[in-house]
């Protein structure tokens, strides 16, 4: 919990709160059901909680905005976003129905208020947002052809709407397809933890 105020010093006591909760509700859930890697469930905070929060130190979504995280697994990044940005609407989805159950339990376990649920793939779902999070394992390309019929014409926040990555490694060849659509930001530039190094949020307006 130290990292997330190490770098969020201006959380609410409710903010607080429910951060601190994670620890044991994630531990509990992934005893019952893996959504977090056994070896990795000790670092949730730094490895889970904390990269999530790194789409908050480069977008301030607007209240009102409405996100959608594809395949959230156990509820990464849009459970730690939901309890950062309180007046946010999020919706998240995944294809695996027990990663769901896990995620819906811990969000209302906390007494998150501003997210819903939906176990499907993106293919089904029709509703419109402003943009849609991932921690993307897919290309760039593919991830936009899969949530462009999901972005909102409906502009509200500085940023254009559109699809907000967070991704490792080499992005170069990936981006070039997207024809200057996208931007990204290293995540070393924000949290000097070594876990960073390699890992960016990417934007590309829809």
């Amino acid at each position: 919990m130290e990292i997330i105020e190490k770098y969020f010093k201006e959380l609410t006591e409710e903010q607080r709160r429910q951060f601190e909760a994670l620890g044991a509700l994630y531990e509990d859930w992934n005893a019952k059901i893996n959504v977090i890697s056994r070896k990795d469930i000790g670092n949730l905070y730094e490895h889970h909680v904390l990269h999530s929060l790194g789409i908050a130190k480069v977008v301030n979504f607007k209240a009102g905005t409405k996100v959608m995280d594809l395949g959230t697994g156990g509820g990464f990044p849009g459970i730690p976003l939901a309890i950062y940005f309180p007046e946010v609407k999020f919706h998240l989805i995944d294809s695996i129905g027990k990663k769901i159950r896990v995620a819906t339990e811990v969000a209302q376990s906390i007494g998150l208020q501003n997210v819903t649920f939906a176990h499907e793939r993106a293919e089904e779902e029709k509703e419109k947002f402003d943009y849609v999070v991932s921690r993307a394992v897919m290309p760039l390309e593919d991830l936009v052809r899969l949530v462009r019929k999901n972005i909102s014409k409906t502009q509200q926040n500085a940023l254009p709407n559109g699809l907000i990555c967070l991704k490792g490694g080499e992005l170069e060849r990936e981006m070039v397809h997207l024809k200057g659509r996208s931007i990204f930001w290293d995540l070393s530039d924000y949290f000097e933890e070594t876990y960073f190094e390699t890992k960016k949020v990417v934007f590309t307006a829809i």
